[in-house]
């Protein structure tokens, strides 16, 4: 196991009615920019509850953050934090909305030019403090420290982060789940299954402890969120499949061991370019990954093979062989199509498009051993046509 320091600030406030305590996690006299979506809130009862619990507080609207949260938008509200001299955050939403606000808490505070600071991953000195209302499980942003914006403009799609963007707090009731369409709870158990996968499908290095974590994450979301799919009123499997998506993201199961993510900057060019869920873009290229990487990864691909989808008969290859196929099954059991070609049309420069673009970034090797080369992107990217 590597040498590791993990610290995590965010203030967890889990359960049933729990919206109710916001007037208390904030400062009654904190002027309150409110940041949300399509306005989903306003239909499934979460902004009553959030403006009922705030009643006493100042609050300033700002709702129309994209499923991708983009640039152009998220800057009109760093004006409006500017010109009304907003002291507190407040995303009520999913992952689009708090990695918005996650932006908006650095670039309300950041002396340059905000698209530079995302580009060059630049060191954060101050933000405005902010918390949350997960209205959607899916992405973990609501314990971690990173966010991902898009920029309408040049068709990219990048990340970045910093201590400082923690939340202060995070509300999660499993009940919000109740309105949530059927394809956004299927985007949500297939991106924080790949979270999973991105931190643990690496190599052994002898983290007995962070494996188990992260496996009993993969077999809970396998066994729970399809629950929720089928009845919405299960409680149980809501609270499991919830906490399941902020578990697989809050730093936990990555201290001490190699992590990938090269199935991510892959995919986010993906959405950039054709504007494709982000959980779809990981289906589509976590599988070739593997397959690509097959002789770096296969011993993790057994071990996950075994632990999650018990097969225990042939080869330490055979058994990998079968835990990429159950992989992209379980995928397609949830309607989630693995290929490229069934989401867009017109992709045959897609993988050189990518390849041209991590060359120019610089990214001569990403992934947890780095190998994963621009030209190894192109050929990724190629195998899931």
């Amino acid at each position: 196991m590597n040498n590791f320091i993990y610290q995590n600030p965010t203030k967890i406030i889990f359960g049933e009615g729990q919206i109710e305590r916001l007037s208390k996690e904030i400062p009654a006299d904190s002027k309150i920019l409110m940041l949300y979506g399509g306005g989903s809130i306003k239909k499934n009862g979460v902004y009553d509850q959030t403006t009922e619990a705030l009643k006493s507080h100042q609050i300033i609207e700002f709702g129309g953050v994209p499923a991708n949260p983009e640039y152009e938008i998220l800057m009109e509200a760093v004006e409006v934090v500017k010109k009304e001299n907003i002291e507190f955050i407040l995303a009520v939403g999913g992952g689009s909305v708090i990695d918005g606000a996650k932006f908006i808490s650095a670039a309300s505070k950041y002396d340059g030019d905000t698209w530079e600071m995302v580009k060059t991953r630049a060191k954060i000195d101050d933000a405005i403090p902010f918390g949350t209302v997960l209205t959607l499980p899916a992405t973990g942003s609501e314990m971690n420290s990173g966010f991902v914006v898009s920029r309408r403009e040049t068709k990219e799609k990048l990340s970045m982060g910093s201590p400082l963007l923690f939340p202060q707090f995070s509300i999660l009731d499993p009940n919000v789940i109740n309105s949530i369409p059927e394809r956004q709870v299927v985007n949500g158990i297939v991106d924080a299954f790949n979270h999973v996968l991105e931190q643990y499908m690496t190599y052994p290095i002898g983290a007995d402890l962070q494996d188990r974590f992260a496996e009993s994450i993969l077999s809970t979301l396998m066994n729970d969120a399809p629950k929720v799919l089928e009845n919405r009123e299960d409680y149980a499997a809501k609270a499991n499949f919830m906490w399941s998506c902020t578990m697989a993201l809050n730093g936990l199961i990555s201290q001490g061991v190699p992590t990938d993510w090269a199935v991510h900057a892959m995919g986010h060019e993906l959405t950039a370019l054709y504007g494709i869920d982000h959980a779809r873009t990981l289906a589509i290229i976590g599988i070739p990954h593997y397959k690509h990487n097959f002789e770096a990864k296969k011993e993790k691909l057994a071990q996950y093979a075994e632990r999650v989808w018990g097969i225990t008969e042939g080869s330490l290859e055979d058994k990998a062989k079968q835990a990429i196929d159950k992989t992209e099954e379980f995928y397609h059991s949830l309607g989630v199509k693995t290929k490229l070609s069934e989401y867009a049309e017109n992709i045959e420069k897609t993988a050189e498009t990518i390849e041209q673009r991590f060359t120019d970034r610089g990214w001569s090797g990403i992934g947890e051993n780095q190998i994963v080369t621009p030209q190894d992107a192109r050929m990724i990217v190629e195998m899931s046509y």
